[in-house]
Formats: C-alpha cells, structure tokens, sequence
C-alpha cells in the first residue's frame, strides 16, 4: 500500500479507540506488536489522534557543544551548532494528516521537541508527534495543546546532546517497528501503530469491535450515540 493510501484511509480511523484497534491487530495475530511502551503517554488528557507516520531517526551527538562568550550567541545556540555539525529538518515535509515519530537511539535527556518546534508541525498539518525521548517547555505545550506523546518531561536544548540521522528510514520507537506511511495512533490508553499492509484490514476489524461496545454500554446509558457513529461509517 502507498503512503497516499494510508491517507486516504484515515477517515475510516475518526472514531477508533486504541483499543479497538489493538483488538484487531490481535485478531489478525499482530499479538503485541504494535504496541509502544506503555512509558510514552499524552502529555496532556483528552488527547487523540490517527496519522501517518513521518519518520526521523535520531543518535546521540558524537561531540560537545563547546562553551559560548555572548548573549547573542546563547540565544542563537541551535544556529550555531546546525552550522558546525549539519542538520536536517522536515520543514516543507510535513503533510496534513502526518505523525512525526522520532526515534531518539538512546539519548540522555534532551528536549529535542519544545513550544516552538512542535508548533511548526502543527502549522504543517501534523496532527502529532511521537518521541521515546523528552519534550520540554511541558507547560507551554499543554497550554497550546500540542498533541504530542513523550516517554518523560525534558529540560536541556539540542546542541551537543543529539543529532538527525535520517529521515524517512525505518525506525525503533518504544520497541515498535515504525516504518514511514504506517498509521500512528493516540489516546488516553496510549500509542500504538498499524502496519500500512495491514492498516485497511485493520480498520474493517476495529470498527465492529467499537460499534459491538457502544452497543453494549447503550443498554446501560443512553447517552452513547451509537446510531451516529454507525451512521458516519456507512456514508464512508
């Protein structure tokens, strides 16, 4: 399946609880597979999101950063380091519906994501991000909300802690295979990810599994609008 496939299907994924979907992937003999470690959660409650993944491999950086002398140059730190040691970033990359999963390859703790950075995926149409590292400015991102998963809260910036290897490679995230174009998805219960192969198969399986669960919980409480979310899929 093409990336653009993947796209195309997440329309099918709107009302799919992580649950769901993990009892599909089980249902197909994905036991566990897909799961990433309970430890990467939303940094905020209410959080959800499916997409596709944009992936960026990351590794520890292979030298310091050396000390600085002015304001001016602390200020502008990331410039100065990118200058020295290369980067690549996903600006102009980044599509409405992506997840950006990072695989940060060990690194001690660094906010390779923030308030500002973050916010430019948002403004891309990212609808995610996905790290097994920090974030920091934690505060601001909850404010903002900014939905993006973390494994802890972070406090130091890039320069001489991690470097972009690739991108667009296949990735480790939170001991998942993450390959770009597989579907990315979020909740209170965690994250996990579907294999595109496998990710139109999936969403036939996982939307019975929710409509069979609003149907039981309707018995109890009324509230739960099942015919609506029924009535969403068949117009699909």
């Amino acid at each position: 399946m093409s990336e653009h496939a993947t796209f195309d299907l997440l329309p099918q994924y709107k009302h799919l609880r992580v649950a769901d979907v993990s009892d599909a992937l089980d249902g197909i003999g994905y036991f566990d597979l897909c799961l990433m470690d309970s430890a990467i959660r939303p940094l905020w409650n209410g959080m959800k999101f499916w997409g596709v993944a944009l992936t960026m491999r990351c590794v520890p950086a292979g030298r310091p950063m050396w000390k600085l002398d002015t304001t001016e140059e602390i200020v502008n730190s990331h410039g100065i380091w990118f200058k020295e040691v290369g980067n690549q970033g996903i600006g102009g990359m980044v599509k409405p519906g992506h997840v950006v999963v990072t695989s940060t390859g060990g690194a001690r703790e660094v906010g390779f994501w923030g308030s500002a950075n973050a916010l430019n995926v948002v403004a891309g149409g990212g609808v995610g991000i996905v790290t097994d590292g920090f974030c920091r400015d934690t505060a601001e991102l909850e404010l903002q909300r900014t939905p993006i998963c973390s494994r802890e809260r972070g406090r130091p910036i890039i320069p001489g802690r991690i470097e972009v290897a690739d991108l667009q490679s296949k990735v480790g995230c939170g001991g998942v295979q993450v390959n770009p174009g597989d579907l990315i998805g979020c909740d209170a219960d965690g994250v996990l990810v579907v294999p595109q192969n496998v990710a139109a198969e999936v969403a036939v399986h996982g939307r019975a599994v929710l409509i069979a669960d609003m149907k039981a919980r309707h018995r109890l409480d009324e509230t739960v609008d099942v015919e609506a979310v029924e009535a969403y899929y068949e117009q699909l």
